[in-house]
């Protein structure tokens, strides 16, 4: 047995038991990993009471991981014990969602879900990237976003946004990067990278003047964000379901190749992780984290460390 949170049923945040869990059994294609940190991400809270994903219950909740590899199953090539590894471990593209998440001493992934961890990174800043992360990725990727291009992000300051603000400048190198804030963030999302900030508490989307190549919106108002893309300008809406008939939807096909992909940006600095000021929350506080998470009050990811 290992500790975890885990729910029985379905519902709020309050449905969540920490106690004993047993531990995953580990088979052929995957690896057994040591939970050293998890993050939390809108869909965590979300899949508590989920409308369109099964999953077999009880189940631990959680997405994102860093940690070591403890064990492989048959036919894993790519890792050893004693790797440092992260990844989004859900897959919500392949169906039901597996039983084991993140948040408990150990959890088992599928070999292709993770990637070895950057070697500049804590494992604190190597569990708050894998999902955002990936989700920025895929929204550039889906869109073929060129460089050149100028881009406006909805949510820059969120866990998805502060890192498409980083990815647009130094992976996809967008000739202009405008992002949506608050007033308390501004000079927060111009050090990751945006040229220019709207306060969306004092200026609406029809106010501002520009139009662009790309419109990537991580909170869902495709249906008020979108007259702000170019007549042949593309819009993204990955919170919306569905989301505005001119924005498309993106649902993450969570991936170890696309990680290592940024690998050299994440090592060489350009990619930087970017945790909320409270923290890491302990892991008797995971109930604490996912309040402070449905807020809507979270500046970069919510970090549970350590786990043990």
């Amino acid at each position: 047995m290992q500790k975890a949170w885990f729910h029985k049923e379905n519902g709020s945040v309050d449905v969540l038991q920490f106690g004993d869990f047993p531990l995953p059994n580990v088979r052929a294609g995957q690896i057994l990993i040591k939970v050293k940190a998890a993050a939390l991400n809108p869909i965590d809270y979300k899949i508590l009471n989920p409308r369109r994903t099964r999953r077999t219950l009880p189940a631990v909740p959680g997405c994102d991981v860093a940690g070591v590899v403890a064990d492989v199953g048959e036919g894993v090539s790519k890792f050893n014990k004693g790797d440092e590894v992260y990844g989004d471990i859900q897959d919500f593209t392949a169906g039901n969602l597996q039983q084991y998440g993140t948040l408990a001493q150990y959890t088992v992934a599928e070999e292709h879900l993770v990637a070895l961890k950057p070697s500049n990174l804590s494992f604190e800043e190597a569990a708050s990237l894998p999902l955002a992360l990936l989700t920025a990725l895929q929204s550039f990727d889906t869109v073929n976003f060129q460089k050149g291009q100028s881009v406006f992000i909805v949510g820059g300051a969120g866990g998805v946004g502060t890192l498409a603000i980083q990815l647009a400048k130094h992976v996809f190198e967008a000739s202009r990067i405008v992002s949506t804030t608050s007033t308390g963030k501004l000079d927060f999302v111009k050090s990751l990278g945006a040229d220019l900030m709207v306060d969306y508490t004092q200026q609406s989307y029809d106010q501002v003047p520009e139009k662009f190549d790309f419109v990537f919106d991580t909170i869902g108002e495709s249906f008020k964000s979108h007259v702000l893309a170019k007549e042949e300008g593309k819009v993204v809406d990955i919170a919306s379901f569905p989301p505005h008939p001119r924005a498309e939807s993106v649902i993450l096909k969570p991936r170890g190749s696309n990680l290592e992909r940024l690998r050299p940006f994440i090592e060489s600095g350009k990619l930087k992780a970017v945790l909320d000021p409270k923290s890491p929350y302990a892991f008797s506080e995971v109930v604490n984290a996912f309040k402070h998470q449905e807020s809507g009050r979270a500046r970069g990811k919510i970090v549970v460390s350590p786990i043990e």
